[in-house]
C-alpha cells in the first residue's frame, strides 16, 4: 500500500472520530477538545507529506546508483574485450633508515636512492728519532687531520643498475697534489690537492646471474676491490691506516679515486674479478707544453681470485691471490721521461712525509705486483695477512736490470665483548663490528670493545752497491690498537705505533740514514 493511500485512510479515520466526538459532546469544554484534535491532524498530515518526499528522494538516488554500477560493469567488460594501453600510475615512495642511512625507495623496492657519508678525524703526535744528521727528514710534525670527509649518494634503478657519486673533502693535512708550477700557477691549488675530489662515480649492472652467482659489470671512478685490505672498508678495518705494503701496491694502478672498467663474479663462497684501470682523479695529463707540462695517462689492469674455503656459524677461512700489471706508465712528452715512484707514509697520516721511497725510478716500461692473501674468524677472533712481490721493468729508453721489492703484514684482533666479523661476499672481505649492546646511559649498554695488533714490513731496497740500484729503505712497524664501537655509526680508535726505518744514503753510499719513531694517534669516526 502506498504512502498516499495510508495518508487518506488515516485522515478519514480521524475525521470520523472527530464527528463522532462532536455528536456526543455534552459539555462546554467540547469545543476546546475539537480544536486540539484538529491541530494534531494538521501536524500529522505535515509529517506524512515529509515522509513521502523523503521516500521519493531515496528511490531516485537508489535508481541512479544502480545505473552507475551498471555503467561500470559495462565499461569493465568492454575493457576486458578490447584492452587499451595507458600510462601506469607512479609507485609510491617508502622512506627507511637502514643503519641510520636515509633511504628512499619505490614501494616495489626496485628503485632506491640513499645518502651516505663518513668522517674520519685524526689527531696524534710522534716521538721521532733520526739515526744521524744524514737522515731525511729530521723531524715529524704533530697535529690533526681530517683524513676522510665524504658525502654522496648511492642507489639503484630497476633493481639491476647500481650507481654512486661520492665526493671526498678529506686529506686536508696531506699537502698539495703537486708543488710544480708553470707561469706562477700552482698545480693542485686546493687543500689536499688531488687527495680531495671525486672518490666514487660509477655505474654497475648486476642483472646477469650466470653459473649460480652474480655478475657485476661496472665502470667509472671506483674504489677497486684489489687486495684483501683494500676490499675492506676503511670504516671496518681494525687500524687507522692500512699496511704500507698494500698501499704501495694499490697506488701503482688501483686504489681509491681510480678510473676503471671491469667485472666481478661472486657467490656466497667464491669471488673473481678483473679490471682495466687508468689514472687516478686529479692526475694531470696533457700534450700541451704550455700549462701544465704534458704527461700522458697511464694504463694498467688488476685481477683477483678469492673465497671462503671453510665457513660455519661462528668461523670461516678465506684465501686468495692478486695480480696487477702497469701496462703503460705516465710518459712526460716534454722531458721525455717515464718514471714510477713506490713509497708510503709510516701507516699514519698526521704528517704527510714519507720515510721510505724509491724516488722517481727512471726508464720504467712497466711493473707487476703479485700477492697472496688469507684471513680467518673464530668467534670474536680475527686474523688477516697478505704478502706482496713487486717487479719493475726498466727498458723504456735503455736496457736496465729490473728491480724487485717485497713486503707484507700479519694482524690479529679480538672483540672483548664477543661480537664477530661477518663475511661480505660482494667484495670477498670481512666487515666491521656491530655492537650487540650499543652504548646508552639509559639502556645500560657499553658498545663493543676490540683489541688488535699488527706486524708490517716493506723493503724498497734492491741492487745495493750498484749505481743503478735503489736504496728506498726498509720500514718495519708494530701497531697496537684499542677500538670502541659506540654503535653502528660511531667508533673511537686509539693506535700506538713503533717503527724502525733502515736506510742508507744512496745505493753506493752505505752511510746510515735511518730512524726510529713512536707515535700515538686517535680517530673519531662517524659513518652511515
Amino acid at each position: 500500500m502506498s504512502i498516499a493511500k495510508l495518508t487518506t485512510a488515516a485522515a478519514v479515520s480521524l475525521i470520523g472520530a472527530l464527528v463522532t466526538s462532536q455528536a456526543r459532546a455534552q459539555s462546554a469544554g467540547a469545543d476546546a477538545e475539537i480544536a486540539a484534535l484538529k491541530q494534531q491532524l494538521r501536524l500529522m498530515e505535515q509529517k506524512l507529506d515529509a515522509l513521502q518526499k523523503q521516500t521519493t528522494a531515496n528511490t531516485a538516488a537508489a535508481a541512479k546508483a544502480n545505473a552507475k554500477a551498471d555503467a561500470k560493469v559495462n565499461v569493465a567488460s568492454a575493457n576486458a574485450a578490447y584492452p587499451v594501453k595507458g600510462p601506469i600510475a607512479p609507485s609510491g615512495a617508502v622512506v627507511t633508515m637502514p643503519n641510520n642511512r636515509p633511504t628512499i625507495c619505490t614501494d616495489d623496492g626496485q628503485n632506491c636512492v640513499a645518502i651516505t657519508s663518513r668522517v674520519h678525524f685524526d689527531g696524534g703526535g710522534y716521538d721521532y728519532r733520526p739515526n744521524t744528521a744524514a737522515t731525511v727528514p729530521q723531524r715529524l710534525d704533530d697535529g690533526v687531520n681530517v683524513r676522510r670527509a665524504r658525502i654522496g649518494v648511492i642507489g639503484k634503478f630497476m633493481s639491476d643498475w647500481d650507481y654512486a657519486l661520492i665526493y671526498d673533502f678529506g686529506g686536508a693535512s696531506d699537502g698539495f697534489a703537486s708543488t710544480a708550477s708553470v707561469g706562477g700557477t700552482a698545480v693542485g691549488f686546493l687543500p689536499g690537492g688531488a687527495l680531495s675530489g671525486i672518490e666514487n662515480a660509477y655505474l654497475s649492472y648486476t642483472g646477469f646471474k650466470p653459473f649460480g652467482g652474480r655478475l657485476a659489470i661496472e665502470g667509472g671512478v671506483m674504489d677497486l676491490p684489489y687486495t684483501l685490505d683494500e676490499a675492506s672498508s676503511s670504516n671496518d678495518i681494525p687500524f687507522m691506516e692500512r699496511a704500507a705494503s698494500g698501499i704501495t701496491a694499490t697506488n701503482i694502478a688501483a686504489g681509491d679515486f681510480r678510473s676503471t672498467f671491469g667485472a666481478r663474479w661472486y657467490t656466497d663462497r667464491f669471488w673473481a674479478g678483473a679490471y682495466v684501470t687508468g689514472p687516478a682523479m686529479g692526475a694531470i695529463h696533457s700534450a700541451s707544453s704550455i700549462n701544465p707540462p704534458g704527461t700522458t695517462e697511464q694504463y694498467g689492469t688488476v685481477a683477483r681470485v678469492a673465497g671462503q674455503v671453510v665457513s660455519g656459524n661462528d668461523y670461516s677461512l678465506h684465501i686468495g691471490g692478486d695480480a696487477q700489471w702497469l701496462l703503460q706508465p705516465p710518459h712526460n712528452l716534454i722531458a721525455g721521461t717515464q718514471t714510477l715512484t713506490l713509497s708510503d707514509r709510516p701507516e699514519l697520516r698526521i704528517d704527510p712525509t714519507t720515510l721510505v721511497s724509491t724516488g722517481a725510478i727512471a726508464g720504467v716500461s712497466g711493473a707487476q705486483v703479485y700477492s697472496a692473501e688469507a684471513a680467518a674468524t673464530y668467534g670474536p677472533l680475527f686474523f688477516q695477512g697478505e704478502y706482496f712481490w713487486f717487479n719493475v721493468d726498466r727498458n723504456a729508453f735503455a736496457p736496465l736490470p729490473s728491480l724487485k721489492f717485497q713486503g707484507g703484514y700479519a694482524e690479529a684482533a679480538y672483540v672483548l665483548t664477543g661480537e664477530t666479523r661477518r663475511y661480505n661476499a660482494g667484495s670477498a672481505s670481512y666487515g666491521g663490528i656491530a655492537p650487540a649492546n650499543p652504548f646508552s646511559l639509559a639502556g645500560g649498554g657499553w658498545g663493543a670493545w676490540e683489541i688488535a695488533g699488527r706486524y708490517s714490513t716493506i723493503d724498497l731496497n734492491d741492487r745495493l752497491g750498484f749505481a743503478n740500484g735503489i736504496a728506498g729503505g726498509r720500514q718495519t712497524i708494530y701497531t697496537l690498537a684499542l677500538n670502541w664501537y659506540v654503535n653502528r655509526n660511531v667508533r673511537f680508535m686509539f693506535d700506538y705505533l713503533h717503527g724502525n726505518i733502515t736506510r742508507q744514503i744512496s745505493p753506493t753510499n752505505f752511510g746510515d740514514a735511518g730512524a726510529k719513531f713512536d707515535a700515538f694517534a686517535m680517530r673519531t669516526q662517524v659513518a652511515f
